[in-house]
């Protein structure tokens, strides 16, 4: 049996017949994701936040709880966001929002911050059906 070698140094159009929707997702670039951009923002900000004394080990857990949201996403999207294991990534990526926002909570931040990661717990939901 032969083989053709592919050739990578023109990259195929989007809309190429034949390509799965999961497919043409996964091309597109990552920042153009709802989701992504506003958990690069809640990143941001809880990294910014002024944390109460004797509270950095909740600052420590909810840094990397946020970091955890936009890595998790990044990672479902290059598993394929269809597949089982991209929407597998979305529900961690959701329960770690979930956990930044326990934090916010018990530092009782602005609750600008709690809706976005509210948000993005939504976003993820229907991210991870």
């Amino acid at each position: 049996m032969v083989v053709a070698a592919l050739d990578l140094s023109a990259p195929r159009p989007l809309g190429r017949p034949g390509w799965s929707p999961d497919v043409r997702q996964q091309l597109l670039p990552l920042r153009n994701l709802d989701v992504y951009r506003l958990a690069l923002d809640v990143n941001d900000r809880v990294l910014g936040l002024s944390w109460p004394r004797g509270r950095s080990h909740l600052r420590d857990q909810a840094v990397r709880a946020a970091d955890s949201i936009v890595l998790n996403i990044a990672e479902g999207c290059g598993r394929g966001r269809r597949t089982g294991a991209g929407k597998n990534h979305f529900r961690i990526a959701r329960g770690s929002a979930g956990e930044v926002l326990a934090a916010m909570q018990l530092v009782r931040a602005d609750d600008a911050l709690q809706n976005d990661l509210k948000r993005i717990g939504a976003m993820l939901s229907g991210l991870s059906r």
